[in-house]
C-alpha cells in the first residue's frame, strides 16, 4: 500500500524569489553542500521557458542507516531524486521521483509552489512503497520520516537563502 507523505512550507518573499530558492541551480548546488549528504551531487539541469528538470544524488553511508535497513542492504545507499517543474496558473506545479539504489521500492510526489498573500507556499504530496515481504511497511514508515525530515531541513535551508538575499 505505502506510507504516506505530505509536507506544507511557508516562504516569505515573491513567487519568483522563492522558485529561484526551491529550484535554481545556485540555490540547489548549495542546498546540496549544506544538506545533501555524502556524494551529493546535482547530476542534470536544465531550464527551458516556465519549465525546470534537475537530477540530484545524495549518498547515505552505511553506518548511518537504522540496523533493520543494514539487515536487509549491505552497503552505502545511493538516492537519485528526480524533479520537473512547470509554470501552472499563477505557480508551478511539478514531480518528484526518488529511486534509492538496491532497494526495490520508489518515492513518487507531486510538488507545487503557489503564491499566498506575500508569501509563497510549497506542498509535496506523495508516497513511499517498498516491496520487501514482511519488512517492506516498517522500511516506508522510516522512509516517510526521513523524507519528512529532509523536507523540513530544506525549508529551513530555503528560508535563510532568502532572508540572505532579500
Amino acid at each position: 500500500m505505502g506510507s504516506r507523505i505530505e509536507h506544507r512550507g511557508e516562504f516569505n518573499g515573491s513567487l519568483a524569489d522563492v522558485f529561484a530558492a526551491v529550484a535554481g541551480e545556485e540555490a540547489l548546488r548549495a542546498r546540496l553542500t549544506a544538506l545533501g549528504g555524502d556524494d551529493a551531487k546535482l547530476l542534470a539541469y536544465s531550464a527551458e521557458g516556465d519549465s525546470v528538470r534537475y537530477e540530484l544524488q545524495h549518498g547515505i553511508k552505511a553506518a548511518r542507516l537504522p540496523q533493520a535497513v543494514r539487515a536487509l542492504h549491505k552497503g552505502d545507499i545511493m538516492v537519485r531524486r528526480a524533479q520537473s517543474w512547470q509554470r501552472s496558473g499563477d505557480g508551478y506545479t511539478g514531480r518528484t521521483d526518488v529511486g534509492v539504489g538496491g532497494v526495490p521500492g520508489e518515492i513518487g510526489a507531486d510538488t507545487s509552489l503557489a503564491p499566498q498573500g506575500a508569501q509563497a507556499v510549497f506542498r509535496v504530496s506523495g508516497e513511499v512503497v517498498v516491496r520487501i515481504p514482511l519488512f517492506g511497511g516498517r522500511i516506508e514508515e522510516f522512509v516517510a520520516e526521513q523524507v519528512t525530515n529532509l523536507l523540513r531541513h530544506e525549508d529551513e535551508f530555503t528560508a535563510q537563502w532568502l532572508a540572505e538575499r532579500g
